[in-house]
Parts: C-alpha cells; structure tokens; sequence
C-alpha cells in the first residue's frame, strides 16, 4: 500500500513538473523563503547588534556626565533598548508596531519609540517580508494554487474510474495526492525550519525551536487536508479553485480584521488622551515634588521635624527637597503604575478575544502560537515595559538618595545666588554609578510553550476536523 501511495505521489509530482505555472509558483515560493529568512535573519541580527552596542553607548554616556545636581542627572534621563529574541528573526511579531527603545526620566513614563513602522510608507511592508508571513500568508496560496485540482482532475479526465478497476481506492488516492502536497507545503518549511535551528547559536531553547517547527508543520497539513477536502467534494476545477480562495481570504484576510475589530468593541479600552487627562488630574492633587513649600508635603514635613526633633528645615541632617523629591517620585509612580496596569490589562484582554478567534482561523492561531514561542508577542513586549520602568525608578530614585544625602539643604535652596552657589550645589560625576546593567530576555521557554499551548491545541483541532473530513470524503468516492 505504502509503495502505491509513493507512486501516486510521484506521479502527481511528474504533473507538476510538466505544469509550467505549479513549478513557477513553488520556486517563488521557495525563494521568497529563503530570502526572507536571509533578509530577515541579517536584518534582525543587525538590529539585535546595534541596540547591544546602543545601550552600552547609553551607560556610558550616563556615567561619564560631569558634576551635576542630582536632579538635574534624574532629567538627563537614560535610554533601554529592547534586544529581539532569537527566533524573533523569523517572527519579528509586535516588535515592528511597538517600538524598541525607551526613554527614562523623573516624574513620567514614556512610552517606546523608535517602531520599523513609523518610519515606514504605507507599502514598505513588502520589504519587511518575513519568513512568519510567507508560511502564514503566502505558503496557502502555493497549496491552492498546486492542489486545487489533484482529485478535480482525476475525475474530469476520466481516470478515476480506471483507477479504480486498477485496485487504487479512492482512500489510497487521496492519501498519495496529499503526499505530494505535502512535500510542497514542506519545501518551503524547509529554510524556516532551518533557520529556527541556527538561532539556537543565538540561545534558543530545544523546546521553543521544536514547538516553532511544529506549529508551522501542523499550519502546512490543516492547508493540505483542506485543499485535498475541497478538490475532494468539489465535481469541477473552477469550483474548487474558487471554493479554496474564498476560504483563505475569510481565514486569512477577513477573520483576522473581524477579530480585531470584536476585541476593541468587546473590551473597552479609553484612548491614550482620555488617559493622559486622567493621569494629570490625578498628578494634580499630589502636589508639584519640585517645590519643597507645597502644601502637600506639610504633613511630611511635620513627621521629620518630629522625627530628629528639630524646628525648621535648615536644622534637618537631610536635604527636605531631596526627601520631597523621593516622595513625590514613588507616589507618582505608583499613580503612573496602576494606569499602565490597567492599561496593559486591557490590551491582554483585547488580545484573549482576538485569540478566541483562532478556533476558526488558521491564520489566527498559528500567528499566536508563533508569536508566543518567538517571544514577540504582547505579553513579552509588556513585560519589557515593567522591567523598564523597575530601572527608570531605581535609578530615579538613587539620585533623589543622592539629593537628600550628598548635598545641604542650604547649599540647595542658594544655588542660583552666585556662580560659587551654584558649583557647591553640584556632587562628583563619582556618583553616577546608579545604573544596573539590562538586557532584556524574553519569557522562559517553557513559559513561552505554555502560553502557546491553546494556540497550538486550536490548531490540532482544526487540522484534525478537516483531516477527518478528508477520509471520509475519500471512502465515500
């Protein structure tokens, strides 16, 4: 039987190689493979290389600042950029819409910047063609182009009946046409694969590489069960063919937008300017943390005076203004924590509803499960955020220390008196070594794998439904 289905397959294949237009689309699909991973692997490289060399530039740049006043460092501020995970250079995922670098300040959260999408045409996406949207996107169409036909065309020309009386059932049929699909839908796969391999040089997990594979493998046979399915049912060429776009336009094209658009309209989510005005009103009944007097900090200042039970401000062995600033910068941080939770709450709950949608499409689920294993998806690019923000207020608050320790309050309040005022308001570029080290690293791989396993289980069960499909269309021939 095994010997039959190998010459069925080959045989398909031998029409394939005869059919000009099959052969053309299979070669551009396997070169846009290939040059995708190429592209995309250089291109990811590159960046994962200059943002390294950038953050180290920017410690740098932090360290070697002169003498200053503490307050003035927390403005100068500090840059992290977000290196790209390993397999991120198969599946950039969200890193082009979310930007990769951050700027740190006192007093505020930025946001990133610095995205491939800002700085890009409205069709400059076809030159950041890669490997993950050739495989979701482009490797289907190849499929349907290649096997709309392989049982449509049996049964118009007339052999399916010869076969037949031959003793090929129309089981052992399906199954040889299948085979020859499938070593399309792989060829492809092959550079993908290949490329997953070598980012583990780069640090990838064996786990997070084979559960990569996988997804896309299991992404290739629902789209050959499919087109098998419908050339199967369908009694004529252009029927099938029509049938099979229709299918990949809603899972690939519409379901996705439909998601989308049900995630927005089911989790409401206020806009970033209705939050900016819920974030400054909240600011505003906490007092302004440059000014030592604001009545805000009376009750603050009250508890010191107490505290080393003296009369006035002047008499504290602290600067008031650094204490003020420490203050005021972990209540504004917590303000600015819980409206970024919140935010980032919403949009993991938009992506859950999206992601619900994946039971439906392909598309969907293989762009989660790919996204998750890459660790380029919302959650990880979240997480990059807190782990920023634990930095910016760390370092933050370490020159506000500095404030209160390393510098008089007198020496603070006459800064602006006279050049000698302001020299004696400075402490020594020694103090700078307030940064930690960062380099931002994605979930574990086995966290990665276990966010991705529904994503996964969806499509299993897609290509599972259709596979069945299949056979029980090929015995009923």
């Amino acid at each position: 039987m095994m010997f039959r289905i190998w010459l069925i397959a080959k045989d398909e294949w031998r029409y394939w190689r005869r059919s000009h237009l099959a052969m053309t689309v299979l070669m551009i699909a396997v070169v846009l493979a290939i040059a995708s991973v190429v592209v995309t692997f250089s291109t990811v490289s590159l960046a994962a290389h200059q943002r390294a060399h950038l953050q180290s530039q920017a410690e740098q740049k932090f360290v070697e600042q002169p003498d200053r006043h503490p307050h003035r460092m927390v403005h100068y501020g500090h840059y992290l950029f977000r290196t790209p995970p390993p397999l991120g250079r198969l599946d950039p995922g969200v890193d082009a819409y979310t930007g990769t670098a951050i700027f740190l300040e006192g007093h505020r959260q930025n946001g990133a910047t610095f995205s491939g999408q800002q700085h890009s045409a409205g069709l400059n996406w076809l030159s950041a063609l890669s490997p993950a949207f050739v495989m979701q996107i482009l490797t289907p169409l190849l499929l349907i182009v290649m096997g709309f036909g392989v049982m449509t065309r049996e049964r118009e020309a007339g052999t399916f009946d010869f076969l037949k009386i031959q003793g090929v059932s129309p089981l052992m049929l399906t199954i040889g046409k299948g085979v020859a699909l499938a070593g399309a839908g792989f060829a492809v796969l092959i550079p993908v694969a290949v490329g997953a391999l070598i980012t583990l040089f780069y640090g990838s997990s064996i786990l997070s590489v084979s559960a990569f594979v996988f997804s896309y493998a299991l992404y290739v046979g629902f789209w050959c069960a499919l087109v098998l399915l419908v050339s199967t049912l369908s009694r004529s060429h252009v029927g099938s063919f029509s049938a099979l776009i229709i299918v990949w336009v809603v899972t690939c094209l519409v379901l996705p937008r439909i998601a989308t658009n049900t995630a927005v309209v089911t989790v409401h989510s206020p806009s970033k300017l209705e939050t900016d005005f819920a974030v400054l009103q909240k600011l505003r009944e906490m007092g302004d943390g440059h000014n030592a007097n604001d009545p805000a900090f009376k009750a603050l200042k009250d508890n010191l005076l107490a505290k080393y039970n003296v009369d006035s401000v002047d008499e504290l062995p602290v600067n008031f203004k650094g204490i003020v600033a420490q203050k005021s910068e972990a209540d504004l941080t917590d303000v600015l924590n819980d409206f970024a939770e919140q935010k980032m709450e919403e949009g993991v709950a938009q992506a859950k509803v999206a992601r619900q949608f994946g039971w439906l499409s392909p598309a969907i689920a293989i762009q989660t499960a790919s996204m998750k294993l890459a660790g380029t998806d919302l959650e990880n690019y979240q997480r990059f955020l807190r782990e920023a923000e634990a930095v910016r207020f760390a370092f933050v608050q370490s020159l506000n220390k500095l404030h209160a320790e390393g510098l008089s309050y007198a020496d603070d309040v006459n800064k602006y008196q006279s050049h000698e005022t302001l020299q004696k308001a400075k402490v020594s570029a020694n103090n700078w070594q307030v940064l930690s080290d960062f380099h931002f690293v994605p979930l574990p791989a086995a966290e990665r794998f276990a966010g991705s396993i529904q994503a996964l289980l969806q499509l299993f069960v897609l290509w599972l439904v259709v596979s069945i499909g299949v056979v029980l269309a090929g015995r009923r021939q």
